[in-house]
């Protein structure tokens, strides 16, 4: 007999507080909206490295949805940088 553990999603699965979750969930969620400004924008890495205020790497990184290697302080930095305002929301978990 296995024991089975379910979540409510995988943010939940792979984080060890909820807190922990809900801030991986809303750095992806930065992280998909960047990346397709970018690709909207058929901007090279480089190219999206200099809109973005960040090096190349960075970008690399973000393109790769590495989530671990930025914070939501970050991600804030380079919509601004894109001209892009955050807005937060808060919804009952």
């Amino acid at each position: 007999m296995t024991n089975t553990e379910t979540f409510n999603s995988v943010w939940d699965a792979i984080a060890n507080t909820p807190e922990q979750a809900a801030n991986l969930q809303a750095r992806a969620e930065l992280m998909q909206q960047i990346t397709a400004i970018i690709k909207a924008n058929d901007w090279k890495q480089a190219d999206a490295a200099i809109h973005c205020r960040v090096t190349q790497p960075r970008i690399n990184d973000l393109l790769r949805g590495r989530v671990s290697r930025f914070s939501l302080d970050a991600l804030v930095n380079i919509a601004a940088a894109l001209g892009q305002r955050v807005h937060v929301e808060l919804k009952a978990a």
